[in-house]
């Protein structure tokens, strides 16, 4: 097997570079943030403040993926060309990190209890999921996207910078 300066020349090679390209996290930082943001915002919850987090969470990324999908279908797309049934799953897929990224904080709500924890637990602990998955997601991209260990260390410091802020907003909100 013959090699480049930038790896393989093989076909595996060839599509691990593809793939490379085509890993674009952005949906699952931005959809760390969003939930990030859904706690934040959550203000008085009801009878069943738990519940209602974790359905306001998985459902606002339900929304904003469904957003997403729409933009990038009738936005350029559908300038270019009515979309066909892979394009259309083929956005869905790509969009669906932001609702992957609700996941994690919801989960951190509904075992909050077993952890002992009050709903004001609950929400700092989903609030900590949420920006340790914005983090994740930033490093996970970089880090596919073949960067240096500089850049990786880079986009993280940027990302726990921005969760720290809204963390910050959650304090200076609610005191």
């Amino acid at each position: 097997m013959s090699r480049t300066r930038n790896g393989p020349t093989t076909a595996r090679g060839a599509r691990r570079a593809e793939q490379r390209v085509r890993a674009d996290y952005t949906g699952g930082v931005y959809g760390s943030m969003l939930a990030a943001s859904v706690v934040i915002g959550a203000g008085e919850l009801g009878s069943f403040p738990r519940t209602q987090l974790v359905l306001l969470l998985l459902l606002t990324g339900v929304v904003f993926w469904i957003a997403h999908v729409h933009a990038q279908l009738f936005g350029a797309r559908l300038a270019q060309q009515t979309p066909d049934r892979r394009v259309v799953l083929t956005v869905c897929r790509d969009e669906w990190p932001i609702v992957k990224a609700a996941v994690p904080p919801a989960a951190a709500v509904a075992v909050s209890p077993l952890l002992g924890l009050d709903v004001r637990g609950a929400l700092w602990l989903a609030l900590s999921v949420a920006v340790a998955g914005q983090v994740g997601w930033s490093v996970a991209a970089a880090r596919r996207a073949g960067a240096s260990r500089r850049l990786v260390a880079t986009t993280a410091s940027v990302n726990l910078l921005l969760g720290l802020l809204i963390i910050s907003f959650k304090i200076v909100l609610t005191h």
